[in-house]
């Protein structure tokens, strides 16, 4: 029995095929860069003083709307009195005035002086993939619409975002290997279809950048901005982190873990409703609390200055409290 020859590709072949596969990657990064960089911001920012405005930073934005809403960093427009102008690769140019910033989430919107703006499409982050082609737009070092291409690296992961003493966690960052640099900060990151998933926001080492993704969370912070110019985050008033739950109480829950209070601050409701340090908090509100995560997403501004159940376990045994959440207030000093 003689074995059937192997086909050899011929180098010219080799290179057809992977000049196809380098067009296709080409093209479609141009495809998105050509969509896209219209609705791309360079943002100067500029601060009020005595002696009239001075600069005060720059970064990117991505337009929301055509009558000039724009969506960037909370970090880009950081402080008081901040206005600006934002450029367009046309060449366009108009001042703009920040409407509101997010330090929690680390969003702003800003709203420009214009009434025919190219509005960016807004995609979702949940169906990213490990792998998946993003495109990055921005301007780094003042240069309005630079265009950088990638992979999304990792998913899922955590930033954490301060406004003064306050400290919360952004969740489902994206990272990405499309190169960052400080000036794309509050830039686009987008997929393959030219939608935008994500809004550039830190550099987190060389080859490696996050974006604060596009998802329902993120879209109604957006939608406060707009309309409230803030995000209302309701607030429990303690310190703590993961911890297995006991068997007994794991397999009667089906739950593994909790949220152990490690501190307990005077005087907010934690301490208002008996909180105390070494409790294990394992529902809030009818929800499964299995990690500090959790607390966070349901501690929304719907449920300020409303009494609101709470189940620890303390020495072993299940505790049912009453909770009556007050408003978390960013004090950025």
């Amino acid at each position: 029995m003689t074995a059937e020859p192997t086909m050899v590709e011929r180098p010219d072949e080799l290179v057809e095929r992977e000049q196809a596969a380098l067009d296709a990657y080409s093209r479609a990064v141009v495809g998105v860069a050509e969509q896209l960089s219209p609705s791309v911001a360079n943002l100067r920012v500029l601060r009020r003083t005595r002696r009239g405005r001075i600069p005060a930073g720059a970064g990117s934005g991505v337009v929301l709307t055509p009558d000039g809403f724009i969506l960037t960093s909370a970090h880009v427009v950081a402080g008081s009195g901040r206005q600006g102008r934002a450029a367009f690769v046309d060449g366009s140019e108009y001042g703009f005035e920040v409407v509101g910033r997010d330090p929690f989430s680390d969003l702003a919107v800003l709203r420009a002086e214009a009434e025919r703006l190219s509005p960016a499409e807004l995609g979702s982050a949940e169906e990213l993939r490990v792998g998946q082609l993003v495109v990055a737009i921005g301007n780094p070092h003042g240069f309005s619409g630079s265009v950088t291409a990638g992979v999304v690296s990792a998913l899922g992961r955590s930033l954490p975002a301060r406004a003064g003493a306050a400290v919360r966690t952004i969740d489902n960052v994206i990272q990405t290997d499309a190169a960052l640099n400080p000036g794309n900060s509050g830039g686009a990151l987008a997929d393959s279809a030219g939608r935008v998933v994500g809004v550039n926001t830190a550099v987190a080492g060389i080859g490696l950048g996050l974006a604060v993704p596009i998802n329902e969370a993120t879209r109604r912070v957006i939608a406060d901005l707009m309309t409230r110019g803030r995000v209302r985050r309701s607030y429990l008033g303690v310190a703590g982190g993961p911890r297995p739950l006991p068997p007994g109480a794991s397999r009667r829950r089906e739950q593994r873990t909790g949220v152990e209070v490690v501190e307990v601050i005077a005087g907010s409701p934690a301490a208002a409703a008996g909180l105390r340090p070494e409790d294990l908090i394992v529902e809030l509100d009818g929800q499964t609390v299995a990690r500090v995560e959790d607390l966070q997403r349901l501690m929304v501004g719907e449920l300020i200055g409303h009494p609101v159940p709470l189940v620890v376990l303390r020495g072993g045994r299940e505790i049912a409290l009453t909770l009556v959440p007050a408003e978390l207030v960013a004090d950025e000093g």
